[in-house]
């Protein structure tokens, strides 16, 4: 990839240097020359990716990045909007909700570095998820916006109190002289919440209208500005054309109000988004490697190599794909395969990237480093799907601009209506219309309902991939299952033993078992889980020999020989192979011993997904490329209610595309390694299994665990998940609806329009994080 900074500087770099950058710079909302620090190749690997995997360094490349200074769909349209026609720049999806940025850019013709400076000159700020998630980055905002808000609090205590004696007087009880001391000292209290608490409104309706924007800040700081102005003008001079009038009390309270609901807001969000990042970002930023002489230093993860030794203590997230180099390990890997329950590894054993230590410090031989790891296209679907708009949200971030324009000039007429009927009530009106009007919980109805179904669905082990499957699989009345894979395991399993006379069924496996032990043939495997299963013993066997293809032999502790394969391998003719079921015999030198019939094993939660999904209205089909008395055996275990077999891939397509012709709309269930037609034909689509990520890049939604009934729970989530939205949706437009009017006709003062701005938006995100708990 094309790098903007030298072979030496790179190398100089130390780790967390975008991080320290954070740290000096803090306070600023631009963007420096300091920011050339995202043109290091190094730091590029935690959040930059080639977009074919196969591509040129010239052909392009995507950065997942964070924005600062974005509160709006406003300001998601303005960020697009400011990249638009630069050298360089390819495309770029913003989402409001997560403040995520994929920028899609050139490397042989601009740097990052180049692009970021574009948008600091705008206003906002862009960094690295891992810098951004970082706690102290956090810990900054939330202090910043308790200040505010503490300062908006108190201000406001103070103003109401000096506001108080006119609200209880009789008219002419408070001296002239008393009554004006009470209006400059709200106006002097008032201050630092025009000046201070409501910076960020200012700041951001300042740079929407520099360039030609307006934004949902816009409205509100014109009303802050108006009403503070309108009641200063009434202070300095009470018969002057504006009266004598103040609103120090409604300008404080509704600015708290607004600063409170955008702090509670900021958590939600957090909240809302939190379960993508926690998972994105559960790898440490720094581990522990092994020197020659056997002691521990601590380096970046940035700086690893494979082979290298690690020390992961307890609590902490494995760094790489690795091999177990200690005795045992307990391991919580429910992010990879949707197991809820600890995982014991042995030494030799694999561990994956992402998986948790939950015991004692372990030491581990790195096998895979950054994007070669599982963990690493997990991050990389979820980076999709949390950057990735859908539909009803694109809609309603269309409607919020020009929805703007509308608020100001609705605010305008009923100003200057109001004025012709009771001028003292002009501004109210119009500071309340401002207020009130605020797009912002029709633009958060939608994307803070299907990040939290993302997120939740994420913590059992459900990746999703686009979430605009979200509307899709609601509106699934069909599920077609591919067989093998899906409703069965991808292993054979043994179905049923014989033996002869004087055999019993554990000196049979004891044999088998112990033969099979040494080979890594599927039906060896399956021999071998069986015994284990059965807690047998396995025979003491010694000088093991496969022959390819035939099977496998070793001596008896007596000397005599025995054969574990094929009919012809062991001379075994006392029971044939039946066509729909592979045979594995057993035999010595006195004849034929067991044979061992084998099947796909069904998954252990296949019927009664299938019993699920029929309760809740939708059909099921079993498509599969097996013949057809396979398939039948199949799908009428798990109650499938039509069956087709043999069919062949152009076959499965038009059975797919014949479905959707009947008006059904289409979810496929498949294993996600050669479904690939199908699964992208189908409206929506599952991949099941621990390849899926890997092999699959159709799908809408990958099942990692492999258990088919958590395609039962999320089409359950899904279905929740937009009638939410609905509920979201229909709340905003009723709210405005409402208020709208009450605010025209002048019962509606700002305060008050404030604190149901506010709410609007709190009683929309806090409905979407309903949907964590189910």
């Amino acid at each position: 990839m094309h790098s903007a900074v030298s072979p030496s500087l790179a190398a100089s770099r130390v780790p967390g240097l975008v991080g320290d950058w954070v740290d000096e710079h803090r306070g600023s909302l631009t963007v420096t020359d300091d920011f050339a620090v995202l043109d290091d190749p190094v730091e590029q690997e935690a959040f930059t990716r080639s977009l074919t995997a196969d591509a040129p360094a010239g052909s392009g490349a995507e950065s997942v990045l964070v924005v600062q200074g974005m509160y709006c769909a406003a300001c998601a349209d303005a960020v697009e909007s400011a990249l638009q026609g630069m050298p360089g720049f390819l495309g770029a999806q913003v989402h409001a909700a997560t403040r995520r940025l994929a920028l899609q850019w050139d490397p042989a013709l601009t740097r990052l570095s180049t692009l970021a400076r574009a948008l600091g000159q705008r206003g906002y700020r862009v960094l690295p998820m891992p810098q951004a998630a970082s706690v102290s980055e956090r810990l900054r905002e939330t202090r910043q916006a308790l200040w505010r808000l503490f300062v908006a609090g108190f201000c406001m205590m103070q103003v109401m109190m000096f506001a108080w004696p006119a609200y209880v007087a009789e008219p002419g009880e408070i001296p002239a002289d008393i009554d004006q001391l009470l209006r400059w000292a709200s106006w002097v209290v008032s201050l630092p919440v025009v000046f201070f608490a409501s910076g960020p409104f200012f700041a951001n309706a300042w740079r929407d209208l520099r360039h030609g924007r307006v934004g949902m800040d816009t409205p509100v700081s014109i009303g802050i500005l108006v009403t503070f102005l309108a009641s200063s003008a009434a202070t300095f001079d009470p018969h002057g054309p504006w009266g004598s009038e103040v609103w120090f009390d409604s300008l404080t309270m509704f600015v708290f109000f607004l600063l409170g609901g955008r702090y509670l807001e900021h958590k939600a969000r957090d909240h809302t988004a939190g379960a993508l990042d926690e998972l994105m970002n559960r790898l440490p930023q720094v581990c522990d490697r092994q020197k020659p002489d056997g002691s521990f230093e601590s380096v970046s993860l940035r700086r690893l190599q494979v082979g290298d030794v690690l020390r992961v203590r307890a609590a902490q997230a494995f760094p790489a794909d690795g091999e177990l180099l200690d005795a045992d390990a307990l391991v919580d890997e429910a992010l990879l395969t949707g197991e809820s329950h600890p995982v014991a590894r042995r030494q030799g054993q694999a561990l994956v990237a992402g998986s948790f230590n939950l015991g004692g410090p372990v030491r581990v031989r790195v096998a895979r480093l950054g994007r070669d790891t599982r963990f690493a296209q997990i991050v990389q679907l979820m980076e999709r799907a949390s950057t990735e708009k859908p539909r009803l949200a694109v809609l309603a971030d269309r409607v919020a601009a020009p929805f703007l324009l509308l608020v100001l000039l609705a605010a305008a007429l009923a100003g200057v209506t109001w004025w012709q009927l009771d001028h003292s009530q002009a501004l109210a009106v119009a500071v309340a219309v401002l207020i009130v009007t605020c797009p912002c919980a029709l633009s958060l109805a939608t994307p803070a309902a299907m990040l939290t179904s993302a997120g939740a669905l994420a913590r059992r082990g459900v990746l999703v991939r686009r979430l605009q499957a979200f509307e899709t699989l609601a509106q699934v009345d069909a599920v077609v299952f591919d067989k093998t894979g899906t409703l069965t395991h991808d292993r054979p399993a043994v179905r049923e033993i014989r033996t002869r006379d004087g055999v019993d069924r554990a000196q049979a496996l004891a044999l088998a078992g112990a033969l099979a032990e040494g080979s890594l043939h599927p039906a060896s495997r399956a021999i071998v889980a069986q015994a284990l299963a059965e807690h047998v013993v396995l025979a003491p066997l010694a000088g093991h020999t496969e022959q390819a293809g035939q099977g496998m032999q070793a001596v008896q502790p007596d000397g005599a020989w025995v054969r574990l394969g094929s009919a012809a391998f062991c001379g075994a003719a006392s029971w044939e192979n039946h066509p729909e079921a592979p045979t594995v015999h057993l035999a010595d030198p006195s004849g034929w011993l067991a044979s061992f019939r084998l099947e796909e094993g069904l998954r252990d939660d296949a019927a009664q997904a299938v019993a699920a999904l029929r309760e809740k209205g939708v059909r099921t089909w079993l498509l599969s490329g097996d013949h057809g008395l396979a398939a039948l055996r199949v799908g009428q275990a798990v109650g499938v209610d039509h069956i087709i077999g043999g069919a062949s891939p152009e076959q499965k397509l038009a059975e797919i595309q014949a479905l959707q012709a009947r008006g059904l709309k289409v979810a496929m269930v498949g294993d996600g390694l050669n479904d690939g037609p199908v699964l992208a034909r189908a409206d929506t689509s599952f991949a099941l299994g621990h390849a899926a990520p890997l092999a699959q890049a159709q799908s809408d939604f990958i099942v990692q665990g492999g258990q088919v009934m958590d395609v039962v729970r999320t089409l359950t989530q899904a279905r929740n998940t937009l009638r939410t939205v609905r509920q979201n949706l229909a709340w905003a437009a009723g709210y405005n609806l409402v208020c709208v009017p009450l605010a025209l006709l002048g019962y509606m003062p700002p305060w008050l329009a404030g604190l149901g701005m506010a709410a609007s938006s709190l009683l929309v995100i806090g409905n979407a994080l309903r949907l964590a708990r189910t």
